[in-house]
């Protein structure tokens, strides 16, 4: 079987905690999530959005990102991040490009099954967005941490619209491994930015980056006429458990979740 991802750059992901994958899916896909994306969050999607977990990027009269909690919250392009995509077929077809099964059998094991923890988009809306400080993904409720996430840019990401940013390398050690929380203290922020320098992930539209879930990356608002849409797929080992008992599909392995299985209950 030809191989996606060379060694090359599967090297440069072990030292360096992210690796630029290039565009993975064809112009007419890319044009297909995009506008996939716009309609979902118009409310134009036949879906059930009570599987949907949506959140606005303002709260009605305030400053603040609204409640995350499913359902629609009207229809608006000021969506902040919307959860549970494994849920539509566009985008789950998608996470279940040939190439991110490849990339999920190297990190968990040739066969292995792999569970999604969550598909989601994250947007920062024109002039728009919120800063997200310093931190590494992780979440304490799981008997084991996810170790990557497949990030698309769905519109060009610069540092004026609000790109993230990373320090390379700082992948390899949890900083607070007995917080629930990945976040830093300001503390924390202030001795690792002054000696380390930060890498902004400016990407084209389409375009595809690995990331190791440890990986310490931040990101600003938006001060440009364009949104900054983002698709977002942490991958798990099929054998997570959550203490609390959530539940995760599939994606990989005998049992996956398919598109027919959701046509089935629409």
């Amino acid at each position: 079987m030809e191989q996606l991802i060379t060694d090359e750059q599967w090297e440069h992901f072990s030292e360096h905690g992210y690796v630029r994958i290039g565009q993975v899916a064809t112009d007419d896909e890319l044009a297909q999530l995009q506008q996939r994306m716009d309609d979902i969050m118009l409310g134009k999607a036949p879906l059930d959005y009570n599987q949907i977990m949506m959140q606005l990027d303002r709260e009605p009269g305030t400053d603040r990102p609204g409640p995350q909690s499913s359902g629609h919250k009207g229809a608006t392009l000021l969506y902040r991040k919307i959860q549970n995509l494994e849920f539509d077929p566009y985008f789950l077809t998608y996470l279940q490009n040939p190439t991110f099964k490849e990339v999920c059998a190297k990190i968990y094991g040739e066969g292995v099954p792999v569970l999604c923890f969550r598909a989601m988009f994250m947007n920062k809306p024109a002039h728009e967005g919120t800063y997200l400080v310093w931190h590494q993904d992780r979440w304490t409720d799981l008997d084991r941490d996810p170790q990557i996430t497949i990030y698309t840019a769905l519109d060009p990401a610069t540092i004026e619209n609000g790109c993230v940013h990373i320090i390379p390398g700082s992948h390899s050690d949890l900083i607070n491994p007995s917080h629930g929380s990945g976040f830093l203290t300001q503390e924390q922020i202030d001795d690792i930015v002054e000696n380390a320098t930060p890498l902004p992930l400016e990407l084209e539209a389409g375009e595809v980056v690995l990331l190791h879930n440890w990986m310490l990356h931040s990101s600003g608002t938006n001060q440009t006429d364009i949104p900054r849409r983002a698709f977002s797929v942490c991958y798990m080992h099929g054998d997570t458990r959550s203490h609390r008992g959530g539940s995760f599909r599939r994606v990989f392995g005998e049992g996956a979740l398919s598109v027919e299985d959701l046509a089935k209950t629409a």
